[in-house]
């Protein structure tokens, strides 16, 4: 794999978007999420308009669930005693898929337990349905989800979660996803486990503070973390999904000959000058 990246070109990797992307800055260090505007625009939209008035600033990572996800938000119980969410808005409706029509979509070709068809949109795991004409983004590890209750139409973006176990696909199409960790999940992943149903924290100090999430645009430009993501549509990245699927270390005596959606690199560096 690492001949293959040493190989590429400059056209094979494109920057993150600043305007998409968000930094959650802890005091371990700073985590960096990439948006999906194209899967989930309204969810997105006010994860914007959230970021932009501070309103994780201060709050806290309040679970941590062993093989599963690691989740922020508010963690007061009461309702008015929660933070208010400014100019976000309070509802909107779910976005668990979208039309797959004028989607860019890698296609994999191997098989899958859960959807048709899957690869890679936008640069996000992506699942789609030609029948139905739906596609979706896969709960992988590092997928941003927006948390939400009963109702399929419940979140609004202030509870956010990210997976940290193996890929708990059965979510697909069944919570708004909305983006993707580039870095720094090991942050995340490295949390004490909450000891408490669903992984939830039991005391306010088991909690991990948010010093801030912000988006990198909003960021000044010499604190912006410059990265570059391979192109999922690049003969690079198909190179490597191929040397993946089929193993040619000297390790590996039998070639699998298959390669999971979730297990395919999505390999990512410092933006060259």
């Amino acid at each position: 794999m690492q001949e293959i990246l040493d190989a590429t070109q400059p056209s094979d990797w494109r920057p993150l978007d600043p305007a998409n992307t968000l930094y959650l800055d802890l005091a371990s260090g700073r985590v960096v999420i990439e948006l999906a505007p194209g899967f989930a625009p309204e969810h997105v939209a006010n994860i914007r308009t959230l970021a932009k008035e501070g309103y994780w600033n201060g709050l806290s990572i309040n679970r941590s669930q062993d093989n599963f996800v690691v989740q922020w938000g508010d963690a007061a119980e009461d309702e008015k005693a929660r933070k208010p969410i400014g100019g976000a808005k309070e509802k909107i409706p779910a976005e668990f898929e979208r039309a797959s029509k004028g989607l860019n979509f890698d296609r994999l070709p191997d098989s899958d337990g859960w959807a048709p068809q899957v690869g890679f949109a936008d640069g996000f795991p992506a699942a789609r349905d030609p029948q139905a004409g739906k596609a979706w983004m896969a709960h992988c590890y590092g997928t941003l989800g927006a948390g939400r209750d009963v109702a399929a139409d419940s979140s609004n973006g202030t509870e956010l979660y990210v997976v940290t176990g193996q890929s708990p696909r059965q979510l697909d199409r069944n919570i708004t996803t909305v983006g993707r960790v580039v870095q720094g999940i090991e942050l995340l992943s490295v949390l004490p486990r909450g000891t408490g149903p669903l992984g939830f924290y039991e005391k306010p100090e088991q909690r991990t503070p948010i010093q801030a999430i912000r988006l990198a645009s909003d960021v000044p430009e010499n604190d912006r973390v410059a990265l570059e993501l391979l192109r999922t549509d690049s003969p690079s990245f198909t190179q490597i999904v191929e040397a993946r699927r089929n193993r040619r270390d000297e390790w590996y005596k039998r070639p699998a000959g298959h390669i999971d959606l979730c297990n395919v690199p999505l390999p990512v560096r410092p933006a060259k000058k």
